[in-house]
């Protein structure tokens, strides 16, 4: 507003009077112009500022989190909650206990778990999962430390499902809860790369 005003005085003054030097009246303006802008602020003396954290990229595809532990899983599936959806039930999952389940043309996951302080072998999870007359073991299961965890797999076949009729199932401590994991799949060979994948992103709250 300032500066409309500056040169509104300026071309009034000089179409008034004699008419001036054109490289006078753009001199005017200029410095009329100049005058208008606020006089600039001195910076402050630079301080030593903390550099900002940044964040650390987390890919959540394929990732399930909730009851305080984190799940890989196949990125075109989602896990639901099968005790909230049972009708003999009706309640969901907890932090000491819950049952999921994940279901693609092709694959069935079942995961469950279970507040048992003091327990060090999963084994017992791992039976209550394997559905008895349907699931059998095929071989001795292979038992790991991973990461800290007592972690056992087991190959399985299945006649729940002529579709489906291989898999696997593991189990595994995490701080005082077991959790169990079982795969069925058209082929044999997909279960354990699965499992693999499963337990390479899960972590837990111990």
């Amino acid at each position: 507003m300032r500066y409309h005003l500056l040169f509104l005085l300026v071309f009034i003054v000089t179409s008034c009077g004699p008419k001036p030097d054109p490289e006078a009246q753009i001199r005017q303006i200029v410095a009329a112009t100049l005058a208008a802008i606020p006089n600039a602020t001195a910076n402050p003396p630079p301080t030593l500022i903390p550099p900002i954290p940044t964040a650390t990229p987390f890919d959540l595809t394929g990732l399930f989190c909730e009851y305080q532990f984190c799940i890989g899983h196949p990125a075109d599936m989602a896990f639901y909650d099968v005790s909230a959806v049972n009708s003999n039930q009706g309640t969901p999952s907890t932090y000491q206990t819950g049952l999921m389940a994940a279901y693609s043309g092709n694959l069935l996951i079942q995961l469950i778990w279970q507040f048992s302080p003091g327990t060090s072998d999963p084994r017992f999870l791992l039976d209550l999962l394997l559905e008895d007359g349907l699931d059998t073991s095929v071989g001795p299961p292979e038992v790991k430390l991973i990461r800290d965890m007592n972690v056992v797999f087991t190959p399985i076949s299945t006649t729940t499902t002529t579709v489906l009729p291989f898999g696997g199932a593991g189990a595994w401590i995490c701080g005082e809860r077991a959790f169990a994991w079982k795969v069925y799949s058209p082929r044999a060979e997909t279960a354990r790369p699965l499992f693999d994948a499963a337990l390479d992103r899960f972590q837990c709250n111990r």
